[in-house]
């Protein structure tokens, strides 16, 4: 069916019964380690990486509405389709770095609880034992669509972030000066460059959007819906890393460059001039705990369904725990050694940007394999002709300034 010849109340029906995949990939998108990365890009360079926020909307869209594509067409997974078309080996490479960068984010996501937590008095293991326990049990008593609905009212409460943005009250020539000024040669602006890429275009969220498509049994019919959501997902997670980058470049950036962050207290300390200390901190407190939890969801849920893709285990939430054992074990036992590693004690800032910088260095392997799949469907929804072209410069220029800017940062 097509969307555009329903009347427009008829057209709007339709996008919200298809929107879910798109709008819950893009809210953990801003997780715990992006609300991090874009905290300290407004701290250290004030609004001098601003202006990559907004180029990064349509590059991310570009990228999501290809697994969207991918999934609704063949009704198959990412890992799945790469096995198919490439083999097990090629598989396991895309795969093996799926977990990587799964496992780097769960280790953001905890960090970001525990850090919530220590705000508040309390100690990480009780903070995450909480969530471990919460989330697998989530998981195992839900269907697909339950899950879906708790991860965008636990995303909700990023939006936190813009109303904060909104009250900082921005120097609008600061702002404009910023835009107009990248420092492309100093190593510490191209190493946080590196995690803002890393930050927006991320491995999980390929397999987990082409997956949920398919969970979701959306199809050719729903293509249309389904790119209106994965782009009003896209605007808005960008708009949640603009407003963060925002707060800290109004309060803790104005006062110069090379002001670092160390605790997740000072990025809350940045909301305080504006909402007072407690709100400040309670407010800051259900954003980032929003954006941990509904990522610590979609990236826990990512993991457990590849393996299952190319293992061949039962790997969706329509199977109960008996019968998809494996399934539930991988993602209970994921929760359960990242809290562990992360309550034996780590910087939690370091943490969080340093994933977001290995996401950049592992695109080109995500990115190529989506490219060339997406070059593999078959006649009319093929990525081909002059479109694919401007995807493959996308991608390519993405890949290679994440991977060029995150070794700059690191070795100079």
């Amino acid at each position: 069916m097509n969307t555009m010849a329903l009347p427009l109340q008829s057209r709007w029906i339709r996008i919200l019964a298809v929107a879910g995949p798109g709008l819950v990939v893009m809210l953990a998108d801003t997780d715990a380690g992006s609300v991090i990365t874009a905290a300290q890009s407004g701290a250290q360079w004030g609004y001098k990486l601003l202006l990559l926020q907004i180029l990064l909307i349509p590059v991310l869209f570009i990228v999501q509405e290809l697994t969207v594509r991918l999934g609704a067409v063949t009704g198959k997974g990412h890992g799945d389709l790469i096995k198919q078309h490439f083999g097990r080996k090629w598989a396991w490479l895309s795969v093996g770095t799926l977990l990587l960068a799964c496992l780097g984010a769960l280790l953001s996501e905890m960090s970001g609880l525990a850090g919530v937590g220590l705000m508040f008095g309390i100690p990480p293991w009780v903070s995450l034992s909480v969530t471990v326990v919460g989330l697998s049990l989530m998981a195992c008593t839900g269907s697909y669509l339950s899950v879906e609905r708790i991860a965008i009212a636990l995303g909700a409460f990023e939006l936190v972030f813009v109303l904060v943005a909104w009250k900082a009250n921005p120097s609008g020539a600061e702002v404009l000066a910023g835009l107009k000024s990248m420092p492309l040669g100093h190593p510490d602006y191209l190493f946080l460059l590196a995690a803002n890429i890393g930050a927006v275009i991320m491995p999980w969220m390929v397999f987990y959007q082409q997956s949920a498509v398919v969970e979701k049994k959306l199809s050719i019919a729903d293509l249309r819906a389904a790119r209106w959501d994965t782009a009003m997902g896209a605007v808005l997670t960008q708009v949640i890393m603009a407003a963060v980058l925002v707060v800290t470049a109004a309060t803790i950036g104005r006062f110069g460059r090379d002001v670092p962050l160390n605790t997740v207290q000072q990025i809350a300390d940045a909301i305080t001039p504006f909402l007072g200390a407690q709100a400040g901190r309670v407010l800051f407190g259900m954003g980032m705990i929003g954006a941990a939890l509904v990522a610590a969801i979609v990236v826990t849920l990512t993991a457990a369904r590849a393996l299952g893709e190319i293992m061949g285990y039962r790997h969706t939430l329509e199977n109960t725990p008996r019968e998809a054992p494996w399934f539930y074990a991988i993602y209970t036992l994921a929760l359960a050694v990242a809290a562990v590693i992360v309550s034996s004690g780590a910087n939690l800032i370091s943490l969080g940007v340093g994933v977001q910088v290995m996401n950049a260095l592992l695109l080109p392997v995500v990115l190529g394999f989506l490219f060339l799949l997406a070059r593999r469907l078959p006649e009319p929804y093929r990525l081909k002709g002059v479109y694919a072209r401007v995807v493959g410069g996308v991608i390519g220029v993405t890949a290679c300034l994440g991977m060029f800017a995150g070794i700059a940062g690191i070795f100079y």
